[in-house]
C-alpha cells in the first residue's frame, strides 16, 4: 500500500537561512513518523493482525495543547503535537505513535470501549511490547502561556490565560480554594 506523505508547509517568502532548515527538519520528521506508521502496518498485515480494509490511518501535525497525540477513532486518524515531536522525536516513534495506533486498532475491533482499557492495554503489551502508559512523562513547559497574578483575601494565585480572559469577560468566577474569596487581578503585579 502506498504511503502518501503530507503536504509540506511551504516556507514564508522572507523566512531565513535557519527557519528554512527547520522546515527541512520538520519534513523529515514528518516523514520518519509516516514511515513508523507504515511499518506497523506492515509488520501488523503480515501478522494477520491488521483490520481488514482498513488503509494507513491519516497523520496530522495539529494536536494542540499539552497531549502528544490523540487518535481520531471515527476519521481513522492520529493527530501529534508538532512541538512536542520536534522536542521529543525518538519518544513519539518508539511510544506516542504506537499508543495511539493501539486506540485506533482497539475501535476497529471492539468499537468504542474505555480509552485505556484491558484491550488496549493488552494490545500494548502483547503487539506493541510496551508498557501501557496512559499519559507522557515529557516536559511542557515550553507549552505553557503567559499567567496572570490574582490575589484573594490570603494569598497570591497564577491564572492561565484562558482563565484570565474568561474572567475579563464576565462568563467565570474563581474562588480560593483555603478562604473561598473570589479571586481579583492583582494590580501590584507586572503584566
Amino acid at each position: 500500500m502506498p504511503i502518501t506523505q503530507p503536504a509540506a508547509t511551504d516556507p514564508m517568502p522572507c523566512a531565513s537561512a535557519a527557519s528554512a532548515a527547520q522546515v527541512q527538519l520538520d519534513a523529515e520528521l514528518m516523514q520518519a513518523c509516516q514511515q513508523r506508521l507504515a511499518d506497523w502496518m506492515t509488520r501488523l498485515l503480515r501478522d494477520d493482525q491488521w483490520p481488514a480494509g482498513r488503509p494507513l490511518p491519516r497523520l496530522s501535525f495539529n494536536q494542540r495543547g499539552k497531549a502528544a497525540g490523540t487518535a481520531r477513532l471515527s476519521q481513522w486518524a492520529i493527530r501529534l503535537n508538532p512541538v512536542l515531536l520536534s522536542a521529543h522525536p525518538q519518544v513519539f516513534l518508539d511510544e506516542v505513535i504506537p499508543h495511539e495506533l493501539a486506540h485506533l486498532l482497539v475501535f476497529a475491533r471492539h468499537g468504542r470501549t474505555r480509552p485505556h482499557g484491558v484491550p488496549w492495554q493488552r494490545l500494548m503489551r502483547e503487539t506493541f511490547g510496551l508498557v501501557p502508559r496512559v499519559t507522557h512523562n515529557l516536559d511542557v513547559s515550553s507549552l505553557s502561556g503567559p499567567r496572570f497574578a490574582y490575589r484573594c483575601a490570603c494569598r497570591e494565585h497564577s491564572l492561565s490565560l484562558r482563565r484570565h480572559n474568561k474572567v475579563q469577560r464576565g462568563q467565570a468566577r474563581y474562588l480560593c480554594r483555603e478562604c473561598g474569596h473570589a479571586l481579583f487581578p492583582d494590580k501590584r503585579a507586572p503584566t
